[in-house]
């Protein structure tokens, strides 16, 4: 059964939160989307606080999605999340000490798969291998995968929908969803959710913030068109 792909708001521009993104926030807290969120990057802490308690007092859901690659700096990016008392802390290299601790704080965990480098970041690996380490991960504790299916080096539209068929469990699609085409993949294929940053702010829906948001949101909700 097919359900619509939850959109997932970043407040980011090239895989770093704006810096003002509480700003953008109160032009758009009236818009469609439930879910937002932003990088462990740059804001201080203090900030980044701030406006993950606005959201949950607009009756947001919390997303941090941290872009770490070392023990060290996921299990900072998590101990973050759990400061700001976020639902879904999003990304990190998978480590069993930042599952335990989002398990102890009540957060979702969702953490990359494959070879995740640079920043903005890019995919590289197999999908075979992609899925086996999902499974894993989700055995341990994991709730979802953050998969940056359009940042894959390959084919990006065979593995989004190998591994979300696959996998069995929440899938999240960030980075790079930039075109309506993508958004028909998105459609088609059924993943839990995707997120969008870049694109906004870039213009690339067409009309300000909040428009770009709900025609984005409208449109996912439209009848899903057969891909060839």
């Amino acid at each position: 059964m097919t359900h619509t792909p939850v959109l997932v708001v970043m407040l980011t521009y090239n895989d770093c939160t704006v810096s003002d993104a509480a700003e953008i926030f109160a032009q758009c807290k009236e818009s469609a989307a439930e879910y937002w969120g932003f990088k462990e990057a740059p804001l201080p802490l203090p900030e980044m606080q701030a406006l993950f308690a606005e959201m949950k007092r607009c009756g947001k859901k919390t997303v941090l999605e941290v872009v770490a690659y070392t023990e060290e700096e996921c299990r900072a990016g998590a101990e973050m999340a759990v400061a700001c008392g976020c639902d879904y802390l999003m990304g990190t290299v998978f480590s069993d000490a930042v599952c335990a601790l989002c398990k102890a704080h009540g957060i979702r965990y969702m953490p990359f798969v494959g070879e995740v480098f640079d920043r903005p970041s890019v995919l590289e690996g197999s999908i075979d291998g992609m899925i086996a380490e999902a499974k894993s991960y989700l055995a341990k504790g994991a709730y979802g995968i953050d998969l940056l299916g359009y940042r894959f080096t390959g084919d990006a539209p065979a593995l989004i929908r190998r591994f979300t068929e696959a996998v069995g469990a929440p899938v999240c699609i960030a980075g790079s969803v930039n075109s309506f085409a993508r958004l028909d993949e998105l459609k088609a294929i059924s993943p839990a959710a995707f997120t969008i940053g870049s694109a906004f702010f870039d213009g690339c829906f067409g009309g300000s913030f909040p428009e770009q948001i709900d025609k984005v949101c409208a449109y996912m909700k439209e009848p899903a068109a057969a891909l060839c």
